[in-house]
C-alpha cells in the first residue's frame, strides 16, 4: 500500500466533487481524499482516556528529566535542544513502560455539501490540521510491541532514558563532549545491569539499543497529532513542555 491507488479507484467521487465544485475554489489532486486503506488519516478511537493517559506519561517523562542533576547542570540552551530532539523518544518510551495501548479509527471525512458550502472560508480562518495515517499509526504500534517483548526492568527503563536523553548528536550542543560522557556512564550502567539480569542473553544490550533506535525515527509531528493535538490544539508542544520542565 505504499504506492497509491486512489487514480484508479472510486473517480466517481472525484468526478462529482470537480463538477458540483467547480468555481468555488476546488482542490488540486494533491489534496484530495486519499483512498487507499493504508494512506487513509486516522484519529483516536478513544481520545479522551488515551490523551489523559498519554498526557500522564508526559508529565512522567518531564519529571525523569527534572530529577537529573547532571542535566541540570548544562548550559540552558543544551537543555532545549535536548528537550526538543529527545522528547519524543523519551516519551514512547513511556508509554512502553506505563504498558498504554490505544486503537484508532478512520478519521470522519466532511459531508460533500459541506465541503462545497464551506470550501475557501474555513481554510482562510484557520489552518487545516494534519492527521496521522493508517501506515504510520502501524509502524509506530510496531515499534512498540517490539519493546513489549523485551520485557525490560526498572533499572533497565531508567538507563536507557538516560542513553536516550544525553544524545551528543544533537546539532549545536555546546557541552558535546560532556553529554557524550554521560551517555557512555548510561550505557555503561545499563549494560552492568543486564549481566546479572539476563546472564545468558549476551545479545541483549546491543539489541536494546537497536530498538531504542527506532523510537528515534518516530517522527515527533505524528506523536503530536496523535496523542496531544486533540487537547492542545495548534499550540507549540515543544514550548508546553519547555514551560512544565521549568515551572
Amino acid at each position: 500500500c505504499e504506492r497509491c491507488q486512489c487514480h484508479g479507484e472510486d473517480k466517481h467521487t472525484a468526478i462529482l466533487y470537480t463538477l458540483l465544485s467547480h468555481g468555488r475554489g476546488s482542490r488540486g489532486p494533491g489534496q484530495q481524499r486519499c483512498l487507499c486503506r493504508q494512506r487513509r488519516t486516522v484519529c483516536l478511537r478513544t481520545p479522551r482516556a488515551t490523551c489523559q493517559a498519554a498526557s500522564n506519561v508526559l508529565v512522567k517523562t518531564i519529571s525523569f528529566m527534572k530529577n537529573l542533576p547532571s542535566f541540570h547542570l548544562l548550559p540552558r540552551e543544551d537543555q532545549l535542544l535536548l528537550l526538543d530532539s529527545c522528547w519524543a523518544p523519551l516519551f514512547l518510551l513511556g508509554l512502553v513502560q506505563e504498558m498504554v495501548t490505544f486503537e484508532v479509527m478512520e478519521t470522519p471525512a466532511p459531508s460533500m455539501l459541506k465541503k462545497i458550502l464551506l470550501d475557501g472560508q474555513s481554510q482562510q480562518q484557520e489552518p487545516e490540521r494534519t492527521q496521522p495515517t493508517l501506515a504510520a499509526v502501524q509502524r509506530l504500534q510496531c515499534c512498540l510491541n517490539t519493546f513489549w517483548s523485551l520485557d525490560l526492568s526498572p533499572k533497565e527503563y531508567a538507563y536507557l532514558k538516560g542513553a536516550i536523553l544525553f544524545n551528543p548528536d544533537v546539532p549545536g550542543l555546546k557541552a558535546s563532549l560532556y553529554i557524550e560522557s554521560l551517555q557512555r556512564e548510561a550505557q555503561r550502567a545499563l549494560q552492568e545491569v543486564l549481566q546479572p539480569l539476563h546472564p545468558e542473553d549476551r545479545g541483549r544490550f546491543a539489541r536494546i539499543l537497536l530498538i531504542a533506535s527506532t523510537l528515534k525515527s518516530m517522527p515527533p509531528a505524528l506523536i503530536t497529532d496523535l496523542f496531544f493535538r486533540p487537547v492542545i490544539g495548534n499550540a507549540d508542544i515543544v514550548e508546553l513542555i519547555a514551560e512544565m520542565l521549568y515551572e
